[in-house]
This record gives structure tokens, C-alpha cells and sequence, in this order.
């Protein structure tokens, strides 16, 4: 999957032409997706008293969203929208290193010795 998506971020480089700002632009939204949804998870799971494994897992499947899924209809946009498929890619890109943090991060906001749902911090 990494020899794909390195693959893929290469063909993508060459057709920005000077756009890097704008694929720029869209990291902070995109991280900032990652923040509201480790949020609302941890709520959610919350809300549902799930017990601790399901309730990490409905924050990881929160944050991500399959961004790849869509690459092949960014592909086939026409010239003057060449930025398109890069953005996809930088949405993947920013939500693989996302996931690295999670992986640290959701541990601690959803702890192991919480029992049955019980006690998981609150969202806000």
C-alpha cells in the first residue's frame, strides 16, 4: 500500500504546476477533521457505553474516511481541475499520519481500566 500511494503522490506532483498552496490549504482542514473527531468519538462511545475496544474503534472509524475510493473520479476530471487528485492524496497522507497519532493518543483518552463503557472522559 506504500509503494502505491508513493507511486501515486509521484504522478500527482508534476501536474501542480505552482498549485502547492492550494493542497496547502487543505491540511488544516483535514487535520482539523481529526481533532473534532477524536471528540465526538470519545462522546459517541461515550453516549453508547461501549465498552473500551469497540469504543476505540468507533474513533478510528470516525476519523477516516477512504479518501483513495474517490482518486479514480479525481483522475478523470478535466485539465482545470488537475488539483483535485492531489488533494485526495493529501487527505490520505494527512490521515495516515493522523492514525499514528491516534494510535498514541485514543489509549489515553479511552483508557484500558475503564470498565463497560463506564467512565470514559468526557468530550468536552
Amino acid at each position: 500500500m506504500a509503494a502505491t500511494l508513493f507511486v501515486v503522490v509521484g504522478s500527482q506532483v508534476p501536474k501542480l504546476r505552482g498549485r502547492f498552496n492550494d493542497v496547502a490549504t487543505a491540511v488544516p482542514v483535514y487535520a482539523a477533521f481529526l481533532v473534532v473527531m477524536a471528540v465526538v468519538g470519545v462522546a459517541a462511545a461515550r453516549v453508547a457505553r461501549l465498552d473500551v475496544g469497540r469504543a476505540r474503534a468507533l474513533v478510528f472509524t470516525g476519523a477516516t474516511r477512504n479518501s483513495l475510493v474517490v482518486l479514480p473520479l479525481a483522475l478523470a476530471l478535466p485539465a482545470a481541475y488537475a488539483v483535485t487528485p492531489a488533494i485526495v492524496v493529501t487527505q490520505t497522507l494527512v490521515e495516515l499520519v493522523g492514525m499514528l497519532v491516534y494510535i498514541r493518543l485514543v489509549p489515553r483518552l479511552i483508557p484500558a481500566k475503564e470498565a463497560a463503557g463506564t467512565d470514559l472522559p468526557s468530550a468536552t
